[in-house]
């Protein structure tokens, strides 16, 4: 874990992982069931863009240079928590 709760301007990258080459922003969506549809969904085309945004703010803060970048988003509902790599 490189970082979490990390703000900027752009907003909040819940959980910032990574591994040499690599860096993960990972965006935790919890929900008490998905009646009213399922946290993955919540995590639409603008949630996307803010996500890249900080994701550009984290790299050039910590001069991280060139890496692979990487958006997984993590579900949990209820007690099911399942993981989405490469979610977009």
């Amino acid at each position: 874990m490189l970082d979490r709760n990390w703000v900027c301007e752009y907003g909040e990258a819940d959980l910032v992982l990574g591994r040499p080459g690599e860096v993960v922003i990972c965006e935790v969506k919890a929900r008490a069931s998905a009646d009213f549809g399922g946290p993955v969904g919540a995590v639409d085309w603008k949630k996307q863009r803010r996500l890249r945004r900080i994701a550009s703010a984290w790299l050039s803060e910590h001069r991280a240079g060139h890496l692979v970048v990487r958006f997984d988003v993590v579900s949990v509902v209820g007690a099911k928590v399942e993981v989405f790599e490469a979610a977009f």
